[in-house]
C-alpha cells in the first residue's frame, strides 16, 4: 500500500507558517541564512514592532478608562499573538520531531478502511481552518479599513490607535504608518491562525491515530494477505498495537509540552479581550461599523476558543472508545 501523506493535510498551514517566517523549510531548524533574516524582520520589525507601539498608547491614555479600554481590547490579543511566537519558535524542534513522528511506520493506515475511517477527522479540521480563516479574516478586513467605512481618513485616523515618535497625521508619513499598521495585523493574523490550526491539527492527529489503533483491536484475529505472507501471528500484532500505544501517548505528551502554556493564555487573555470588547459594544450605537467590527471580532475570539475544546473534547472521545474497544476485545 501506498505511505499515506499525514502532512498533506496541514500542507497550507505550514506554507502560510512559513510566508511569515515561523517554518523553516523541511525538517530543519532556523539557520544562519536568508530565511532566518525574513523571520526576524517578520516578527521582530513588522509584528514586534507594531505591538510595541500599540502597548505605548496604553500608557498615555490608562487614566481615560473609555480610551483605555478602546485601546487595550485589540493590543491584548496582539501581545498575545507575540507570546505565542516566542514559545512556537521555541519549540520548533519539537514540532518537527512531531511531524517526523507521524510519518513512522506504525502511525500508518493499514488499508483503505482504516484510510475512510481517520477521513472525517482530517475533513474537520480542514472546515474548521476555512472557517476559522474566513472569519478572522473578514473581521481583520474590517477593521483594516475602518477609518473609510467612517470618515474617519479625512482626520487622517489610522486604523489602531498607538503611538509614534513622530506626527502620523502628516502626508506621507500618515500613508506610511498606515500600510505598516495593516501589514503588521495581517502579518499577525497569518501567524495567530495558523499556530491556532496548527495546535487543532496535532490534536486532530491524536484522534486520528485512536481510530486506527481501535480498528488494529478490533481485527485481532484477523489477517490480510501480506500480513499471512510475512509470518504475522496473533501475539505479534498485539505487540505492534502496544508499540502503536506507546508511541502514540509518546506523540501526545510531546504535543502538550509544546501547547499547554500557549492555550493557557490563549483561555486567559481571550476571557478579558471578550469581557473588553463587550464593554466597548455599550459605548456604540448598536447599528454602526463600530458595532458590527466589535460583534465580528468577538465572534472570532469565540470560535478561536472552540478550536482547542471541540479538537480536545475530540480526542476525549476516541480515547474513550480505545478503552471499550480493548475491553470488548477482551471479553471476546
Amino acid at each position: 500500500m501506498e505511505k499515506f501523506s499525514w502532512n498533506q493535510t496541514i500542507k497550507i498551514n505550514i506554507l502560510m507558517l512559513q510566508s511569515v517566517g515561523l517554518w523553516p523549510k523541511g525538517d530543519e531548524m532556523y539557520k544562519r541564512d536568508l530565511y532566518a533574516l525574513y523571520a526576524i524582520i517578520s516578527t521582530i520589525v513588522i509584528m514586534g514592532g507594531h505591538n510595541f507601539f500599540q502597548v505605548m498608547n496604553v500608557f498615555f491614555v490608562y487614566k481615560n478608562l473609555e480610551a483605555l479600554t478602546g485601546t487595550i481590547f485589540i493590543t491584548v490579543t496582539d501581545v498575545l499573538a507575540s507570546i505565542k511566537m516566542y514559545f512556537f519558535i521555541q519549540n520548533i524542534g519539537v514540532i518537527k520531531q512531531l511531524m517526523i513522528t507521524l510519518n513512522s511506520r506504525l502511525f500508518q493506515p493499514k488499508n483503505s478502511a482504516q484510510i475512510d475511517l481517520v477521513r472525517p477527522g482530517l475533513n474537520s479540521w480542514k472546515f474548521m481552518y476555512v472557517t476559522f480563516w474566513i472569519m478572522t479574516s473578514t473581521t481583520v478586513f474590517t477593521y483594516s479599513i475602518f477609518p473609510f467605512l467612517d470618515n474617519s481618513v479625512k482626520e487622517k485616523n489610522l486604523p489602531f490607535v498607538a503611538w509614534y515618535p513622530y506626527n502620523a497625521k502628516i502626508s506621507p508619513l500618515y500613508e506610511i504608518t498606515y500600510l505598516y499598521q495593516v501589514l503588521g495585523i495581517w502579518y499577525l493574523t497569518v501567524a495567530n491562525i495558523n499556530m491556532d490550526t496548527m495546535i487543532a491539527g496535532l490534536m486532530m492527529y491524536v484522534q486520528t491515530q485512536c481510530d486506527i489503533l481501535c480498528d488494529n483491536l478490533r481485527n485481532l484475529g484477523s489477517f490480510t494477505q501480506t500480513e499471512l505472507n510475512e509470518g504475522y501471528t496473533f501475539n505479534h500484532k498485539i505487540i505492534i498495537c502496544v508499540k502503536h500505544h506507546r508511541l502514540m501517548v509518546h506523540f501526545a505528551e510531546n504535543c502538550n509540552r509544546f501547547f499547554n502554556m500557549i492555550v493557557l493564555g490563549q483561555f486567559c487573555t481571550s476571557t478579558v479581550v471578550i469581557a473588553l470588547t463587550m464593554f466597548q459594544l455599550t459605548l456604540v450605537d448598536p447599528l454602526s461599523s463600530a458595532s458590527l467590527s466589535h460583534l465580528s471580532y468577538v465572534t472570532a475570539i469565540t470560535v478561536q476558543l472552540f478550536l482547542y475544546c471541540w479538537f480536545g473534547n475530540e480526542v476525549e472521545i476516541k480515547v474513550r472508545d480505545l478503552s471499550f474497544s480493548n475491553s470488548s476485545r477482551v471479553k471476546k
